[in-house]
């Protein structure tokens, strides 16, 4: 019997190759996926399609208004994605695309669905590389949360710990790509922009530049629609 991991989905280019590392392996995988008051939760109907795509057991959408503690350029509209950052600031700063405790509260409630799945696996596209910023996208987050997991569950207690898989977790851009190539992975499904313009990717924000960045550095043609050309 295949081991069951939950994966969560996001929609976007990371979630999705995650969804392929787990399924090459032989994971039986159900994904998860967030409606959180994003501005870009167009991403949600790519998530389902990549569910599909990739052969995933289940896929599931959970409400959260994280929306109305705002904080974020992400679920406050008064707030201003930043667009045309250089990969140097990128490095420098936690963005105001970070939304407050975002992976802590999806890890949680991810932790919740695994239980009653009987899943022992946590998927997450988490990246530590490439410039993200994030502070719940390092290894120190995730080695905690797995010891969370563990000393707050019945499965955890009973001896059956929740492990988290990041795959991706140091890897840059480009090899996430290369990687998510050979895998199969449909690109073109996925949705990265922080702020899409009439169905495109707005091309300036810094998950655009990065994308962009990273299917160069690849060598592989990049399927996304921008609305704004390169600068």
């Amino acid at each position: 019997m295949a081991t069951r991991a939950v994966i969560l989905l996001s929609g976007g280019l990371d979630s999705a190759t995650c969804l392929a590392v787990a399924r090459a392996v032989g994971r039986e995988c159900h994904t998860l996926s967030f409606d959180y008051g994003q501005r870009h939760r167009g991403e949600l109907a790519r998530a389902r399609k990549l569910s599909a795509a990739l052969g995933a057991a289940s896929h599931r959408v959970v409400k959260l208004d994280l929306a109305a503690f705002g904080g974020s350029a992400l679920t406050d509209r008064a707030i201003a994605v930043p667009k045309g950052r250089s990969l140097a600031r990128m490095a420098k700063e936690i963005p105001v695309t970070y939304v407050p405790a975002r992976n802590l509260v999806m890890l949680s409630v991810a932790t919740a669905l695994a239980e009653t799945l009987g899943a022992t696996e946590l998927y997450i596209g988490a990246n530590a590389i490439d410039y993200s910023g994030y502070p719940d996208c390092r290894p120190p987050f995730l080695r905690a949360f797995e010891r969370v997991a563990r000393a707050g569950t019945k499965a955890g207690v009973e001896g059956r710990p929740l492990r988290i898989r990041a795959p991706l977790l140091r890897l840059s851009k480009a090899a996430i790509i290369r990687l998510g190539t050979r895998l199969g992975v449909p690109y073109g499904i996925t949705q990265s922009c922080y702020d899409p313009i009439r169905g495109r990717a707005c091309g300036l924000c810094d998950s655009c530049v990065l994308r962009r960045r990273g299917f160069e550095e690849a060598g592989v043609e990049d399927p996304t629609p921008y609305a704004t050309r390169k600068r």
